[in-house]
């Protein structure tokens, strides 16, 4: 038994050993290598633009070393990415950009981004070709923006408009006995909609309806303008699907050569007059824009202006790079606010809301920034409900067109498994000092003073919220009640009713909050830097991913978004201002 232990204490200490020099040598390399990392970007090339790997618009920084070293090899977030494409149209080793296969998931706002950043780089005189298997709509929104657009012989073309798909449980609630109690105010709150009914109420189709023609109206604008089509008969083409193959895409004008691959290679070869059977020069996006980062020569000024990113759910806690936590929030909003070389900051909000309490602990941090220095707020795919609550009290605020914004109501979700139990033959009993001692119970149906106290603080902060935009837009409680209710607006309906100043992006409100300060030679520092510690984040590290991974190779991408959905709903704490559905445009 002795030989067995020293034999069993020899092979862990020899798999702990490995294990912390595999993780050493890892990290010595992240620390110690990043110059090693920087790609020599030859003459005559072009940048390959595929952004599969893109989902953030800041990839984040850790206040550890371990965390940064592991936790995502490129550290890129989009507006890096924008960033460089913006130095590339000066760059004289790069003519021309190739959009090849590019399947992103990003949102409708940061397409709009790069698009804007592309059509900026073809000023240059330089290039940009778009070459697919296959377009979903999405991407062909982005590709669209190419001087020439390429589809495979074989391949297929989506254009159809854009639909939303809503579940609705009250039956399967009637049947299981697990039940969601549902407390809310506003009439457009329909978060709780589908544990309420069993179809779409009026209210809810309403806004939809005018959700998706809103942001379907701003993608077809910029891709008439790009492909010389007009709105009316882009509309034409998606209601009779005019362009679902090759031959029919070209006929409409959507794109311009149907070919294989290797034909539109030979095409930059000749745009770049290199030999047909020589290879011509690229460099990935993800390496250009490493290298930008690493090669940029900072500014000679001391002012800066701060961009603080708020992605994600808004939730307690530190938060991480898709979560908005009151930790690392707060933190970062005083470290600007506090620091005089920053002349203003901007806040950057890809946000559908979250925790109410929460929301307000940083609205109050905004406040108090801005009476130090401005606070301008650029909106991205989202600023909705929590995630407006946020945004409302800024100095000036920025939204695209199809950025998804309002939804000013709150409410509140408790689950109860009374129906349950009872089936199961499971009994609760509560024994109390006071009238109202006992909590919420889930196994007990709930009682109705305990549902009014509650629905006394939803009204409480449905007040507080609807007061804070009122206070910060400059209008009264009874116009911002009018057009709150939970209802959602898009970016440019947002702007007619007055809950956002100007529509731009990031950019835009960078030169404002500039012009605010009246600075105009700056550079920007980002926030928040997250405190995580490493223990913390091997959690996580690397099963949570193998794991998210394989249920989703089992049950596919959108049963894994449905499950993911319905967790979510079981974690609601506290009152929220949250956006009342999940939107997913196809």
């Amino acid at each position: 038994m002795k030989f067995l232990g020293n034999v069993l204490a020899t092979i862990v200490g020899i798999f702990v050993f490995t294990l912390l020099f595999f993780f050493g040598i890892l990290f010595i390399g992240a620390v110690f290598g990043g110059d090693e990392q920087s790609v020599e970007v030859k003459e005559n090339s072009v940048i390959e633009l595929n952004l599969s790997q893109i989902q953030y618009d800041y990839a984040g920084k850790f206040s550890d070393p371990w965390v940064t070293a592991f936790s995502n090899e490129t550290q890129i977030g989009l507006t890096d990415v924008i960033a460089a494409i913006k130095a590339a149209k000066n760059d004289e080793n790069i003519k021309g950009i190739s959009i090849l296969n590019n399947y992103s998931s990003l949102g409708m706002a940061q397409s709009k981004a790069v698009r804007d950043a592309l059509e900026d780089f073809k000023k240059s005189g330089k290039f940009v070709m778009a070459y697919a298997n296959s377009y979903s709509q999405q991407d062909y929104y982005l590709n669209s923006v190419a001087n020439t657009i390429y589809l495979n012989p074989v391949g297929e073309m989506e254009f159809k408009g854009m639909s939303s798909d809503v579940l609705f449980f009250k039956d399967f609630q009637e049947k299981t006995g697990v039940k969601m109690e549902v407390i809310r105010h506003g009439k457009y709150k329909s978060a709780v909609e589908p544990f309420l009914e069993n179809k779409m109420s009026d209210a809810n189709r309403e806004q939809i309806t005018a959700l998706l023609n809103s942001i379907w109206n701003s993608v077809v604008v910029d891709i008439a303008k790009s492909r010389n089509v007009s709105v009316q008969k882009l509309n034409e083409i998606a209601n009779g699907l005019l362009a679902r193959t090759p031959e029919m895409a070209k006929a409409q004008k959507l794109v311009d050569i149907i070919a294989y691959e290797d034909v539109y290679h030979n095409a930059i070869k000749k745009l770049l007059k290199v030999d047909s059977k020589e290879d011509y020069e690229s460099v990935s996006i993800l390496d250009y824009t490493q290298n930008f980062i690493t090669t940029s020569i900072p500014t000679d000024t001391s002012d800066e202006i701060a961009i603080i990113y708020a992605q994600g759910d808004i939730e307690s806690g530190e938060g991480d790079v898709n979560v908005i936590g009151e930790g690392s929030m707060r933190r970062s909003i005083i470290e600007a606010r506090d620091n005089e070389d920053v002349k203003a900051i901007v806040l950057r909000i890809d946000s559908p809301g979250g925790s109410a309490l929460t929301s307000d602990l940083i609205w109050r941090e905004i406040e108090l920034a801005k009476k130090v220095k401005p606070v301008v707020v650029s909106m991205g795919n989202y600023a909705a409900s929590g995630g407006y609550y946020i945004a409302c009290n800024a100095s000036k605020i920025f939204a695209e067109n199809n950025t998804i914004t309002g939804s000013i109501g709150v409410f509140g979700i408790l689950p109860n498994f009374s129906g349950l139990s009872t089936k199961m033959g499971i009994y609760s009993e509560q024994v109390n000092t006071h009238q109202n001692a006992g909590n919420y119970n889930p196994f007990s149906p709930i009682d109705e003073k305990f549902k009014a106290v509650t629905l006394e603080g939803v009204e409480k902060v449905y007040s507080t919220f609807v007061s804070h935009v009122a206070k910060g837009r400059k209008m009264t409680f009874a116009q911002v009640d009018a057009i709150a209710q939970g209802r959602v607006w898009t970016g440019s309906e947002a702007l007619k009713l007055g809950l956002v100043d100007k529509i731009g992006g990031l950019d835009d409100a960078i030169t404002e909050a500039a012009r605010l300060s009246k600075t105009k030679n700056y550079s920007t520092k980002n926030y928040p830097e997250f405190e995580k510690d490493f223990d913390e984040f091997l959690e996580n590290f690397p099963f949570a991913r193998t794991r998210e991974r394989f249920i989703k190779e089992e049950i596919g991408e959108e049963n894994y978004r449905m499950i993911e959905q319905i967790k979510r709903a079981q974690n609601y704490k506290g009152i929220q201002a949250r956006m009342p559905f999940e939107i997913s445009i196809q």
